[in-house]
């Protein structure tokens, strides 16, 4: 596997001349040029990527599945993410236009972007999990890349404030179309919603849980192709809860169904659910319902 580490490097492998700036760039994905594709077969960068593409025809790979480009789209790559190219389309890219925004970590050091920028999920978001921008939207958006791009071209003591209080500024954006976005899909959204309560079901009721453990997060992304962090943000948008929370209300439900119909102990619940400890059962039972599951089953006495 291929890892950039410098911006530096990046704009050498696309045949861009060298940084102004060592620690940020912005750089036009129309002027982009792969020289050595077998390098996209297999790569991550060190450093933060933030792209607005429209008008690309190619395909990035994450995992084993390739997604295709829309118009207009944001994507958001964090250090050290595994990624590839279908190496027979890198000269996609010259047909293309948007920007792409790098961001060495080093650049945010002692600034409180260096944690806050760690916070936002689409980071880890899948490609087709991208941001599908309005023509508004895509504006308000490529002003700030261009901002970012002409202050680096004369760089004095001002230079890094400008440009962190620019990258929090398109952070904040992203998260308010994102949140739009959800909104906007939300047919689409609650079909996701369903079929994950669906899975949990079966997962509940067979003999997963007894197999593989606790049902998880990663495992309810990977059947409904989703990543975890935006499966996560998603159900956020519509429940108010996290995945995770979604899947511990389910595990009480279940749990409540065999403590009022059923003589097992509270330890064979807990092995039923997945549970490795009966007190990790215990705790979170009583966490979410204020009482203990013994205290539960003698209401129903």
């Amino acid at each position: 596997m291929k890892v950039i580490n410098s911006i530096s490097e990046k704009h050498r492998l696309v045949s861009l001349p060298e940084p102004l700036h060592p620690l940020v760039s912005v750089i036009r994905i129309s002027d982009m040029r792969f020289t050595d594709p077998a390098v996209w077969q297999n790569f991550s960068v060190n450093f933060y990527c933030i792209s607005l593409k429209k008008n690309i025809g190619g395909k990035t790979k994450y995992g084993q599945k390739y997604y295709d480009y829309d118009k207009g789209v944001m994507t958001f790559i964090a250090p050290r993410q595994i990624m590839s190219l279908d190496p027979s389309q890198t000269d996609i890219f010259s047909s293309a236009s948007g920007y792409a925004l790098l961001i060495h970590p080093d650049f945010l050091y002692k600034h409180p972007l260096a944690a806050t920028i760690k916070n936002y999920g689409f980071f880890s978001y899948a490609i087709n999990e991208a941001l599908h921008l309005s023509e508004k939207e895509e504006k308000d958006i490529e002003d700030i890349f261009l901002k970012i791009d002409q202050e680096y071209q004369h760089i004095d003591k001002h230079t890094q404030n400008i440009i962190l209080s620019q990258i929090d500024l398109l952070l904040n954006y992203s998260n308010r179309f994102y949140e739009r976005q959800f909104i906007t899909r939300k047919a689409v959204n609650h079909d996701i919603l369903s079929r994950m309560d669906q899975l949990l079901t079966e997962y509940l009721d067979g003999d997963q849980t007894q197999k593989s453990g606790l049902p998880t997060v990663e495992f309810l992304g990977n059947q409904l192709n989703l990543s975890p962090h935006y499966l996560s943000d998603l159900l956020r948008s519509l429940t108010g809860q996290s995945a995770q929370q979604h899947i511990q209300e389910r595990l009480i439900e279940k749990a409540k169904e065999y403590l009022s119909v059923t003589s097992l102990s509270v330890a064979e619940i807990a092995y039923h659910l997945g549970f490795e400890y009966p007190q990790s059962f215990n705790k979170l039972f009583k966490r979410k319902t204020s009482i203990s599951p013994l205290e539960f089953r003698q209401t129903f006495n």
